[in-house]
């Protein structure tokens, strides 16, 4: 997997991406990341790379030549178009299917922005998709970047130590993940669940899958709308439902 990413500000991504997992997985060539400076394109002494927006208001916008031809440093000479998508809060938004589906490419270009955003044309002429990590603006498209990048290299086979390890992550099986312990076996007065110490793989395997419920019921219900699940588990969450509705009467009384 080859991503390359165009940015006014390489350090930051450079911070980031060099360490850990992904840090790991670019040192032995199981992806390769790329960041290109779009000032390294202008032509002017100041490396300017802003004007005025011929739509007045306030700001700047960035203009198309450096980002395009920041854009062909990666493309020409390629045999085909690299998927290139651009981070604007005005994209859709980034799930894990999304990553999951942009996991199976070869190489992807990432456009980050700043300012007031890119001016139209240039993004017309190389963009294919645009993509926003939710419903808030940030100062540049940096910080979604490395979130888009760091999503998709997990689900790139060898990048994790286990081969399905991120299959059990919250959100891939649209259930969030069951809660984790470490040693010690009680800390603060609090033990481990018995099951996980039982040694019997079935009760701890049915544990996780009911704690997954409850965790997603309780976090985020909105994904329980989204995923299928069973009958024995719609009525686990009824029983849930009804045990704890219960208990907050007993404590109302």
């Amino acid at each position: 997997m080859r991503f390359d990413v165009l940015t006014l500000f390489p350090g930051m991504l450079e911070a980031v991406l060099g360490d850990s997992i992904i840090g790991r997985a670019q040192r032995a060539g199981i992806i390769e990341i790329n960041l290109i400076d779009i000032r390294d394109y202008t032509k002017n002494k100041h490396r300017k790379v802003d004007d005025y927006p011929y739509s007045g208001g306030g700001g700047m916008l960035m203009s198309p030549e450096p980002v395009y031809k920041a854009y062909m440093s990666v493309a020409e000479g390629l045999s085909y178009k690299p998927y290139t998508v651009y981070m604007s809060p005005q994209g859709s938004v980034f799930t894990q299917d999304t990553a999951v589906k942009m996991a199976k490419l070869d190489h992807i270009v990432i456009l980050c922005g700043h300012y007031e955003g890119i001016d139209q044309r240039v993004l017309d002429e190389i963009v294919d998709a645009e993509i926003s990590i939710g419903d808030f603006v940030l100062t540049g498209g940096e910080i979604p970047a490395m979130a888009v990048i760091d999503t998709i290299s997990r689900l790139v086979p060898g990048v994790l130590a286990g081969s399905g390890s991120y299959e059990n992550e919250s959100h891939f099986m649209g259930l969030l993940e069951h809660p984790q312990y470490t040693r010690p076996l009680e800390w603060h007065g609090k033990r481990v669940p018995e099951v996980l110490i039982s040694g019997n793989h079935a009760l701890v395997d049915k544990w996780k899958h009911e704690q997954s419920l409850i965790a997603t019921k309780l976090k985020r219900p909105d994904m329980l709308e989204k995923v299928w699940i069973t009958e024995e588990d719609a009525e686990f969450l009824k029983r849930f439902s009804e045990s704890r509705e219960e208990t907050e009467d007993e404590d109302k009384a």
